[in-house]
């Protein structure tokens, strides 16, 4: 009976010393932390999808009180959000302009033929890796989905024509796609942007080649830029390049396309 009366006592003193121990540390090897960063974590979209250029709210509310960070970085919160982490930290907020993600491809699988019967794992940088993409023209849209599946926000879906599909309402431009694509095929754009867009990104040289590989591919012939009576259009390694701030949407340059690559956004 006493060994175990003293072996309670032992462990109850034990347990007590550790106690004391613990808190001790606790105390001595505390991190402060700014309590603005929880404040600012709290009025973020809480996505922590990484469109704000770090790895989720956590880091990115953190990155904002150390003054690493704009306040109007979180894509997926928009203009509200903007406003009211400028608030937390007492600044003058400067609402981001949205943006929305673009496909600059529109080879779809009755245009662009496929080089061979691809047989490996059913992922657009599998397929990139092993044989460059699955498509006759280098540059075309593999197909496979790397983007529906790495779009946290439900935005992109595989249409049956083999090309994947903005959803515009649904996409807050966090850019998840565009790093996803192993073909470089999509771009942010702003959300508002008025004028034509460039559905191809065959940099290519060799006319014949685009025409036999994608009869929707840009064959450079340059009408655009020869019909645009604003001079909003040049060639920049064989795609156009639209000027939005000389470019009135006139769409000249879209009737002139002989292959519909241009199209208003």
């Amino acid at each position: 009976m006493k060994t175990v009366i003293l072996t309670i006592i032992v462990a109850l003193a034990i347990g007590f010393l550790l106690g004391l121990l613990l808190g001790l540390f606790k105390k001595i090897f505390a991190v402060h932390v700014d309590p603005k960063v929880s404040q600012v974590r709290a009025v973020l979209s809480g996505a922590n999808c990484g469109g704000c250029g770090y790895a989720g709210c956590d880091a990115f509310a953190e990155a904002v009180v150390a003054g690493q960070a704009a306040t109007n970085a979180c894509v997926a919160g928009g203009a509200e959000c903007a406003a009211n982490v400028a608030k937390v930290m007492g600044v003058d907020g400067q609402a981001s302009l949205p943006k929305v993600a673009f496909l600059a491809c529109h080879g779809s699988k009755e245009c662009a033929k496929d080089k061979a019967e691809y047989q490996g794992v059913k992922t657009c940088a599998a397929a990139q890796l092993t044989m460059n993409g699955t498509k006759a023209c280098s540059f075309g849209c593999i197909g496979f989905g790397d983007c529906q599946a790495a779009c946290p926000f439900d935005a992109i879906t595989m249409g049956e024509d083999g090309l994947p599909h903005v959803n515009r309402t649904k996409c807050v431009g966090c850019g998840k796609c565009v790093k996803a694509c192993p073909k470089n095929l999509f771009v942010l754009m702003e959300a508002d942007t008025k004028g034509p867009v460039a559905q191809c990104s065959c940099k290519s040289e060799n006319k014949a080649q685009i025409r036999k590989d994608c009869s929707a591919g840009c064959f450079k012939c340059g009408m655009c830029v020869r019909k645009c009576p604003q001079q909003a259009i040049v060639l920049e390694d064989g795609i156009p390049k639209i000027d939005y701030e000389k470019c009135n949407g006139c769409q000249e340059c879209i009737k002139a396309c002989p292959d519909k690559v241009l199209a208003l956004f």
